[in-house]
């Protein structure tokens, strides 16, 4: 596995990864599963690609996960379905870490259990709870990593 910045020919790869990953993690988001690869591919040039910093982790000349940063927010981490639990997160979230040596803060929903429990593992710490922003208002919790 190589971690590297993303490159403008990601795109369509990435897009793809993340529209079916988010499938995947979200199944109780009736919005999250209505939207199509065309609404993601938009809303990823129009909000994420300029915004964020961005990373990507390949093997064998695929992009397996992504992550995307705004300042020291942890803004997204996907990883390809088939992918996960095999190191590529960790690896995306050391990253990270290293890139924002002073701490990170994310926000998840609180029914996708599994990445609660991988942000608990790697170290960061629940620091209130609410609601994401409509259309979604779903139960969320946002975490914070200090060194």
């Amino acid at each position: 596995m190589k971690l590297r910045p993303y490159e403008a020919g990601d795109q369509d790869e990435l897009v793809r990864l993340w529209h079916r990953s988010k499938r995947h993690a979200y199944p109780y988001l009736a919005t999250e599963q209505a939207y199509t690869l065309e609404t993601d591919t938009a809303f990823f040039r129009d909000h994420i690609e300029g915004r964020c910093e961005l990373h990507v982790a390949t093997g064998e000349g695929e992009i397996l996960g992504f992550l995307a940063l705004e300042g020291d927010y942890l803004d997204r981490l996907y990883v390809r379905p088939d992918c996960q639990r095999g190191g590529v997160g960790s690896a995306l979230l050391e990253l990270a870490r290293s890139l924002r040596p002073d701490g990170l803060e994310l926000h998840t929903h609180q029914q996708n259990v599994s990445a609660c429990a991988f942000y608990e593992k790697h170290g960061f710490a629940p620091v209130s709870w609410g609601s994401s922003s409509p259309p979604e208002s779903a139960p969320d919790v946002r975490y914070r990593w200090r060194p």
